[in-house]
């Protein structure tokens, strides 16, 4: 009896940092409070937002503030305090969403997406990365290799500066405004599915993700795909994951259309 107490109480903080993502049900692996993943989207939001010039297209930032605010009402956590903000930046074609639901999208992305339920594909992947706390997740594999036992807390107060870059980092962003680096194929898979049933959940047609990413995948001079692709699934793989999950996304849009 001991020793299955002594492995359960060894087996216990893997249990705690292994919570299933919503939609996907896998068990991810995150040591990262939310408080404290919160905390830092924030900052990195506000961050960003300094230099960044805001769109001042009052339609097209109604349209994201419109499209954002139905993906985030269906999502897994609408209680986030969701904002949402367009960045006047045409030669980048990107979005984002923070920990918290902070929602930024590049003006460079509008011209792709063609429409509102282009817009819902952008919104539903990226608002998917943030509730499957892909960013605590990458951010918890970083700390255990940057900061060894230091717990994430500690690193906040004592190492602000290099807990910063790694939370950046982890979300996704580069150093620059618009330098928004891609997760890994896995998560970027998972972030297509969860977006596909919460776009369909919101009322968009989930068979606009296949004409989007068609679009963005051949959306830079040459063909070459946007730095926005760089490590998503190849587009063949991409369109047959989205085709073998579109039946299930179909019947979520068709019960909530209207």
């Amino acid at each position: 009896m001991k020793k299955r107490h002594a492995l359960f109480v060894l087996a216990a903080p893997l249990l705690i940092a292994c919570p299933k993502v919503p939609v996907t049900n896998r068990m991810a692996f995150n040591i990262v409070p939310e408080s404290e993943e919160v905390t830092l989207g924030l900052q990195s939001y506000q961050q960003i937002l300094k230099t960044a010039k805001l769109s001042t297209n009052a339609a097209a930032v109604a349209l994201v503030r419109r499209v954002g605010e139905r993906i985030a009402r269906v999502s897994d956590r609408p209680d986030f305090a969701w904002e949402y903000t367009l960045i006047e930046d045409p030669k980048t074609p990107n979005a984002f969403c923070l920990p918290g639901g902070k929602v930024a999208v590049y003006t460079g992305i509008l011209p792709i997406t063609q429409s509102e339920a282009g817009l819902a594909v952008v919104l539903g992947h990226e608002i998917a990365h943030a509730i499957a706390k892909h960013g605590a997740e990458r951010m918890s594999q970083g700390l255990l290799l940057s900061l060894g036992q230091e717990s994430l807390a500690v690193a906040m107060r004592n190492k602000p500066a290099q807990t910063r870059a790694l939370a950046m980092q982890a979300f996704g962003l580069g150093a620059n405004v618009g330098a928004v680096l891609p997760f890994g194929r896995k998560q970027e898979s998972e972030a297509d599915r969860i977006g596909l049933i919460y776009m369909a959940k919101a009322g968009y047609d989930p068979r606009e993700a296949v004409a989007f990413w068609r679009r963005m995948d051949t959306a830079s001079p040459g063909g070459a795909p946007p730095e926005f692709l760089s490590t998503h699934p190849h587009h063949d793989t991409r369109v047959a994951n989205l085709h073998k999950w579109m039946a299930e996304a179909i019947a979520v849009y068709n019960a909530n259309k209207n």
